[in-house]
């Protein structure tokens, strides 16, 4: 009687997976054991962005929150920046900023800071003017004048300044709710870690701060809460089925065993941001850059940041 073959059941991991997988099965990196001198670096960073905001007397404000007034200008030709820069060199006009947004360099923003609320249409004027003096009449279109006050100013600051801390606040009381209250701390404090550390790039960079960087910073913490999460369910689902490990040992196999998908993800989105960065024109450089910033610190600080402070608080509350 013939014997019927046999057929083997193992799964063979094709090259996509292997692809995909990009760390090598059963690493081990140690990284609960170098949270010590990572934190220190993150002091660091912290202090040396809080240094620079200090010496500079503040972030680089844009017009959003300094106040000012914006003139959107496109010229019939191609126009150097500098021209237009020196035909703006006038005593009523001070602070002027002139950002070429592309189009061949026929189109450029034109902002003057700290413009005073009730001299607007002054400035915008005196910009008209200067342009006319220069380049000749019908040479450019004025394509939109934009004015913010000093005190709209001040409270669209507020405003900016509540909702990156409400955001923070939500998502940390998210992961407490959906794991235990330490993760959610821990969440917290990697995410005022991460705001710190890009507001203070920003800061050396001298980078401008405006609305758009609000909604980069507002970008970040969701991008780092998500790399978190993904840290977290991992801890908490082996530490369902490794009882009698110790925390620091199912937190380094928990994070060496997402680490493949942390690294795709964010190498994912930071190759996307780099490009923006270097090919969006100068407008989206400030929200480009603290994106830039703010992946790589969130993925830094799931590692680094969220899982030792729940590794500490764990400590602290085991019997002595």
């Amino acid at each position: 009687m013939a014997t019927r073959p046999t057929t083997r059941t193992d799964k063979v991991p094709t090259v996509e997976h292997r692809f995909f997988e990009l760390i090598p099965p059963g690493l081990n990196i140690d990284f609960v054991g170098l949270r010590f001198k990572m934190l220190l670096v993150s002091w660091t960073l912290i202090l040396i962005g809080l240094i620079s905001i200090y010496l500079h007397g503040g972030l680089n404000y844009g017009i959003d929150f300094a106040g000012g007034t914006m003139v959107h200008v496109k010229f019939a030709a191609s126009t150097p920046t500098g021209d237009i820069r020196g035909a703006l060199s006038r005593p009523e006009l001070r602070e002027v900023v002139v950002q070429d947004v592309g189009q061949g360099g026929k189109e450029f923003q034109i902002r003057v800071l700290g413009a005073a609320e009730g001299g607007s249409t002054a400035i915008a004027d005196a910009i008209k003017t200067g342009l006319r003096d220069k380049f000749g009449e019908g040479t450019y279109d004025v394509l939109r004048v934009e004015t913010v006050g000093p005190k709209v100013g001040k409270d669209l600051w507020r405003d900016a300044t509540l909702a990156v801390l409400a955001a923070t606040l939500v998502m940390a009381t998210y992961i407490a709710l959906r794991f235990e209250l330490r993760f959610g701390i821990g969440a917290a404090v990697a995410l005022v870690h991460d705001v710190l550390i890009t507001l203070g790039a920003l800061s050396i960079a001298n980078m401008e701060f405006d609305l758009t960087t609000v909604a980069a910073l507002l970008t970040v913490v969701g991008y780092s809460v998500h790399d978190t999460v993904i840290v977290s369910d991992r801890i908490r689902e082996n530490m369902r089925k490794m009882r009698r490990e110790g925390l620091a040992t199912i937190m380094n196999l928990s994070i060496n065993e997402t680490l493949s998908r942390t690294l795709i993800t964010s190498g994912t989105a930071i190759l996307v941001t780099a490009a923006l960065f270097v090919l969006g024109g100068t407008v989206i450089h400030s929200f480009a850059f603290a994106l830039l910033v703010g992946f790589v610190v969130g993925t830094y600080s799931s590692i680094y940041v969220a899982s030792p402070i729940v590794l500490y608080l764990e400590g602290r509350k085991s019997p002595r």
